[in-house]
């Protein structure tokens, strides 16, 4: 199925699906509202082989936590992932087995091109 991981209050979010112009067939997942469960983490897992390649190091909650990226281990991910939304690196568009994560200039074209094609 595919999906799209983003955050409604996030102008940069926004911004990207707007860029996009998304179809129906993809499922919009607003992370504040409906938090990342084990079984979609484990969906993201599968394709990155990685919980860190889906984690925001730049969360303000990181801070907070007084916690430094730099020293988690992956279970440190996969459990921040699953404790707030602000932990999840956006937009995650899952597509056609493909994921696309965050909000790069080069990563947001790669996912425009892979929406593109018919």
């Amino acid at each position: 199925m595919n999906k799209l991981y983003y955050l409604s209050s996030c102008s940069t979010c926004k911004k990207i699906i707007k860029q996009w112009s998304l179809n129906q067939s993809i499922s919009l997942i607003d992370v504040k509202k409906n938090s990342i469960d084990e079984k979609a983490l484990k969906e993201l897992f599968e394709i990155t082989n990685s919980y860190e390649a889906l984690f925001n190091k730049r969360a303000q909650l990181l801070k907070k936590l007084n916690l430094n990226s730099n020293e988690l281990k992956e279970k440190d991910f996969k459990k921040l992932l699953l404790t707030h939304y602000s932990f999840l690196k956006r937009p995650v568009l899952l597509l056609n087995s493909k994921i696309y994560i965050g909000n790069s200039k080069k990563n947001v074209r790669k996912a425009e091109i892979e929406l593109n094609k018919k």
